[in-house]
């Protein structure tokens, strides 16, 4: 049973370590007081600002002094008199969630100026984060600002009704209850300006209402239910309050035990009268009882399509049409509609279900970006419309008018290291911007960034939520959604607020070098569903190719595995294309080759150990945060070493394969025992700072592969050594 140690930590703001050469500066900031994205965010900051020693003032628009200061401004809301000294402002430029910084200068006043209550919050954000960085507003340039994507969404599994249930969901059962988290966690989102929280489960309606035809579908007294009902109006409220959509999705064909066993029905596709009247007159309800909810979805996976008694497409869509659909229209109002197209295997037919709907805004279709593993390659591979990973472009051709698509970019690959590769989501971004993509879903499935159950207490541990030990990841993906075209060195001034200015660009280098590991692992190694790659522990603990060479004795990436597996990414080699067309002379020189992968890993991670060691010993002294997020560098960096030997092992073996070279096997089995070296400097920088955490790949390998800990698979990692030993020419 894995423990939960009570961690003693002290949480602080993600932007609370202002440099004390900045303590003595202060800044006025003047807005409409009846606006609450604005009063929320000045708050947050007045109050970490001055902790630090530093000052923010607020005060209204009637009461400006006649110089200085910040005045935060809303096109949506005129104010007569100030607006006319805004020469040179064109407001039309502005959309929806859009901002201007536009200086003033006889009277020395910065101005902010919203489209509305979002883009003024966005705005006054960025002018905020400056002062943090800079000590001073002064150097803010002016700029027009628009959001590239309408929908900037975070994908929160929720760990009640999860969809797979274990102890990585159920140790956030407490976490996921509290609304001092969900504060937080709302907070980071406009820090960010993610403007959407999305919260899935298998089946959300049992815990937000009681059905009045199956009131014992839910397992709760009124008492209880009630107690669930002011969590979830509190939430909604929190969300809006900040200018943040949210959306509840439910999977399908999914009853309670509780409404299977009062009812006498099948938990998962009940397709009987009984279970749609149920499932519709729960739209109406959730929709209904909680005025504050955006929008509902629903997927089309798993119980409609993965089992022996599956739906065709059009069956799935005529039951979304009969419940979901239906259900929003006998509701009291519109609301906004998810509709994942995840095993839709027709598009047609959704098109069809979206096109007949009569929906007020345009529905919402999210698909999976490289399946389940969007942090690998922003080539489109793969997506998660088949089962055979087939790309369908009816989807997107002809650009529909019903809906717009949302790119899924899942993150299966890393729950424990930090991570943040500036470049790969910039490239990913405007290299995927259809005309028809108006937004991004950010999250994972089997990991929940709520309690962080894997690090110890001690003196590093500046946080308190796993989000928060993650912000630069949220930082990256949130801010480059909304504006791809963000410089580095905004990124760079956040690092200077947290740990100084002189460390800042050597810090973000770092990040950029060390991060490309599961990037290139799971672009090398072609994946599909969640457990077919977990990238920081080079684990796949199911196939991707049922014909490719699988060990089920270990989810670990055996050296044969490896091998004979093959890429994601079509600019990239497979290893054994790679060997064979070199004997046969008839390289393709346009791709990248598994050696030249293995010497840009290595180069990579070597220049990010050197910049680690030179930082070192520039902070001897310094405990904190730092120290933590220059382990996780170094942890990165060290798989990258032995990525790129592994690659090498691998050549070397299947050189031996194909030629029978013996020699070639003594280099394959002396590349392994480096990589042994490499893993133990990866143990080296997480053994005492991480324990031994419950992951979801790995629960059905036994005992010895319960918990997942590096140090734990190493001697999955010396089992190579002996395979090469053992490697027979012709092998199958």
């Amino acid at each position: 049973m894995f423990l939960i140690r009570k961690w003693t930590c002290i949480a602080v703001w993600c932007l609370a370590a202002i440099p004390s050469a900045y303590a003595k500066d202060s800044v006025a900031v003047y807005f409409d007081n009846g606006s609450k994205p604005l009063t929320l965010l000045t708050n947050r900051v007045k109050n970490h600002a001055a902790q630090r020693g530093a000052v923010v003032s607020v005060g209204s628009l009637d009461g400006l002094p006649p110089t200085g200061g910040i005045v935060v401004l809303q096109q949506d809301k005129p104010q007569s008199g100030l607006s006319r000294r805004l020469q040179g402002v064109n407001r039309d430029t502005l959309e929806p969630e859009g901002y201007a910084l536009k200086w003033h200068k006889p009277s020395e006043r910065l101005y902010v100026i919203g489209a509305d209550s979002i883009g003024a919050q966005y705005g006054l954000r960025e002018v905020l984060d400056h002062w943090l960085a800079h000590g001073t507003i002064r150097s803010m340039k002016e700029k027009t600002a628009n959001p590239l994507l309408e929908y900037r969404i975070l994908k929160f599994n929720l760990p009640w009704s999860p969809y797979r249930k274990n102890e990585a969901t159920d140790v956030h059962l407490g976490v996921c209850r509290d609304l001092a988290f969900w504060e937080r966690f709302l907070d980071m989102m406009v820090d960010n300006r993610f403007n959407v929280l999305s919260l899935w489960n298998n089946h959300p309606f049992p815990f937000m209402v009681r059905s009045a035809s199956f009131p014992k579908a839910t397992p709760f007294s009124d008492d209880e239910l009630a107690d669930w009902k002011q969590f979830w109006t509190a939430l909604f409220r929190m969300a809006k309050d900040r200018g943040i959509q949210t959306f509840v999705v439910n999977w399908n064909i999914v009853v309670s035990p509780e409404f299977a066993e009062a009812y006498g029905a099948s938990e998962y596709n009940d397709r009987s009268p009984m279970v749609a009247a149920y499932t519709r007159e729960s739209v109406r309800q959730l929709i209904d009882e909680y005025p504050d909810l955006t929008g509902i979805g629903v997927t089309l996976a798993d119980w409609m399509g993965n089992f022996p008694d599956a739906m065709s497409p059009q069956e799935r869509e005529d039951w979304i049409a009969s419940t979901f659909v239906q259900g929003m229209k006998e509701a009291s109002r519109p609301v906004k509609f998810l509709h994942r197209s995840v095993l839709a295997g027709d598009p047609m037919a959704m098109r069809n279900l979206l096109d007949n709907a009569g929906l007020e805004e345009p529905a919402l279709v999210e698909i999976k970006f490289n399946w389940s593993h969007g942090h690998s390659t922003p080539q489109l591979a793969i997506t998660h419309d088949f089962h055979s990973g087939e790309l369908d472009s009816r989807f997107w051709e002809p650009e529909p008018e019903s809906y717009r698509i949302q790119w899924m970019v899942r993150n299966e690959d890393f729950f424990i290291l930090r991570w943040g590769q500036a470049d790969f989501i910039r490239t990913h971004i405007l290299q995927n911007k259809l005309d028809v993509v108006n937004g991004y879903f950010i999250g994972s499935e089997g990991y929940i960034p709520a309690l962080d159950y894997a690090s110890l207490p001690g003196p590093d541990r500046t946080w308190h939520y796993a989000f928060e030990k993650q912000w630069l990841f949220y930082t990256l993906w949130g801010r480059l959604l909304y504006d791809p075209h963000t410089p580095d060195t905004v990124f760079e001034d956040q690092l200077a607020v947290r740990y100084g200015r002189p460390l800042a660009a050597e810090l973000f280098s770092l990040y950029q070098l060390a991060s490309q590991l599961p990037l290139r692992l799971a672009s090398f190694y072609r994946s599909t569903w969640d457990y077919t790659l977990y990238s920081e522990g080079f684990i796949a603990a199911e196939p991707a190719n049922p014909k490719a060479p699988f060990d089920r004795s270990s989810p670990f990436i055996s050296i044969a595995e490896l091998l004979s597996h093959d890429v994601l990414d079509s600019n990239l080699m497979a290893i054994k294309m790679y060997v064979t067309k070199t004997l046969q002379g008839g390289l393709d020189t346009a791709k990248t080759t598994p050696t030249e992968l293995a010497r840009q890993s290595e180069t990579d991670s070597r220049a990010a150990l050197a910049l680690i060691a030179g930082i070192r010993q520039r902070i001897p002294h310094h405990r904190g945060a730092l120290v933590s997020e220059l382990d996780d560098m170094a942890t990165w960096a060290y798989l990258g070493l032995y990525f790129a030997d592994k690659i090498r092992a691998g050549v070397a073996l299947e050189f031996l394969q194909q030629t029978g070279e013996e020699a070639k096997r003594t280099e394959a089995i002396q590349l392994l025992q480096r990589c042994v070296e490499h893993w133990d400097g990866v143990i080296f920088h997480t053994k005492g700072r991480y324990l031994p955490v419950p992951h979801v790949a790995t629960e059905y390998y036994g005992d010895e592969f319960k918990t997942f800990s590096w140090e734990q698979l190493r001697p999955q990692v010396i089992r190579d050594i002996q395979i090469a030993t053992n490697f027979k020419q012709n092998n199958d």
